[in-house]
């Protein structure tokens, strides 16, 4: 899937409760900024996950993630979280995501994330409907 349209950006500041006593970003901070761009991919494409829980019985959740963390994000500094999908199975999707600084770059951190799809009554991997697999691959091809 690599190769499709430009990446779906979502913008946030570090705040002080984000940093360590240097204000230097805390490395799990890194992850909250991540989550938040996915969400918000999610929801553009009309995907709400309190929806998916209540009406069709299913959630996403992270099944694994790979963090590389190249350089520090800082106290007040305005970031870019982007996320592209990278692969999309019949029970779960990868997505690529890349945080830089605005006007900058360069890459401070970068994840591989593959999200599964889980049954909320057995908490089990169940597939993606297909009303779903159609619209997160909608624009990402």
């Amino acid at each position: 899937m690599k190769g499709q349209d430009l990446p779906f950006i979502w913008p946030s500041r570090v705040y002080w409760e984000d940093t360590d006593a240097g204000g230097v970003v805390y490395h799990a901070g890194y992850l909250r900024f991540f989550e938040r761009a996915r969400t918000e991919w999610l929801r553009a494409k009309g995907i709400g996950q309190q929806e998916l829980r209540e009406r069709h019985g299913i959630v996403f959740v992270v099944r694994d993630m790979q963090v590389r963390f190249r350089q520090a994000a800082r106290l007040d500094d305005l970031l870019a979280a982007s996320v592209q999908l990278s692969s999309l199975r019949s029970a779960s999707f990868s997505v690529d995501q890349v945080l830089t600084r605005e006007g900058d770059t360069s890459v401070l951190v970068e994840a591989s994330v593959r999200i599964a799809c889980l049954d909320c009554q057995r908490w089990k991997p169940c597939s993606i409907p297909d009303f779903l697999l159609q619209e997160i691959q909608k624009h990402e091809s």
